[in-house]
């Protein structure tokens, strides 16, 4: 382990009121930042004092704007200090837009600006403006949001900051029993009961797809294949749209009647055909469940 992989990393995330500083927290969010919102610069040090103690969290991202204006003297002398910290490397990230964008962002959301709420929406822009001149001076990464949308501020930091290591984007595949109900969680649902059913081979009757026999029965069969072959090329295909769309993760859900034999084999294949693009996790939500009724599953 090199000693850049032992500093905690800190962003901190300001800039213009209306700029999407709350977007591009959640950004960091899913980039497994530790996140805090309307921190007071003052209080960064201490924070950081219990961090280091913890040794448990290696990246955070602390959201500063003008609802900590009575602090906001302090700011770049607190980060010059945390700079001169051999475990932390920090960074300043400030997103800016023009006036007529923030003109009317306010005016679509309602919202008062923080610097003027007995005044002119101009008024608090520009007076915002001249606070945090030396903090943007002091920005390591400045994003001129005027013209992204939400998703694509995510794509940009998501571009800079993810870990290439730990992809941001993956996937859970889950087998599940319609006769328990849909799963609520699910992004995509597929069918399999079109196929035979184990259910009625007396020596599998009691078993699940996590069986080998039970899953060669279901995967031997042509029409699985051939469903199979269709199904994982088409999730395949669309995996980088969903990825485009700013998608972090994505629930793939495959229900038989009882969710014990057909969806936990197809669930199977279907997880172990994306391991080696994605992170994927497989799960079966019904498949040790204690039958209560003699319905075929």
């Amino acid at each position: 382990m090199t000693e850049a992989d032992n500093k905690i990393e800190l962003v901190i995330i300001s800039g213009m009121s209306g700029a999407g500083k709350t977007v591009a927290m959640q950004a960091f969010e899913d980039l497994g930042y530790f996140c805090i919102d309307n921190m007071p610069p003052a209080l960064i040090p201490k924070f950081w004092e219990l961090l280091e103690n913890s040794g448990k969290i290696k990246k955070v991202a602390l959201v500063v704007d003008m609802r900590s204006r009575a602090f906001y003297d302090q700011i770049v002398d607190v980060l010059h200090e945390m700079e001169n910290t051999e475990s932390v490397h920090a960074r300043i990230i400030f997103l800016d837009a023009t006036d007529t964008e923030l003109v009317s962002r306010y005016k679509e959301t309602r919202r008062s600006h923080p610097l003027a709420m007995e005044g002119r929406l101009m008024d608090g822009i520009n007076k915002e403006r001249e606070l945090l001149k030396p903090l943007r001076n002091h920005a390591a990464v400045i994003i001129d949001t005027s013209n992204l949308s939400p998703r694509e501020l995510r794509e940009e930091l998501f571009a800079s900051f993810k870990n290439e290591k730990k992809p941001v984007f993956h996937i859970e595949v889950m087998s599940f029993g319609f006769k328990y109900g849909l799963p609520i969680d699910a992004d995509i649902v597929m069918d399999v009961r079109f196929l035979p059913n184990p259910y009625y081979i007396p020596e599998l009757k009691e078993k699940n797809g996590e069986d080998k026999a039970v899953y060669d029965y279901v995967m031997g069969n042509p029409m699985a294949e051939n469903f199979y072959q269709q199904y994982s090329k088409m999730l395949h295909d669309i995996m980088p749209a969903y990825i485009k769309e700013g998608k972090t993760s994505l629930t793939i859900a495959i229900g038989c009647t009882g969710g014990q034999h057909r969806s936990v084999a197809f669930a199977r294949r279907i997880g172990n055909s994306f391991k080696n693009e994605y992170p994927v996790d497989v799960t079966h939500r019904d498949a040790h469940k204690r039958k209560e009724t003699v319905n075929r599953s």
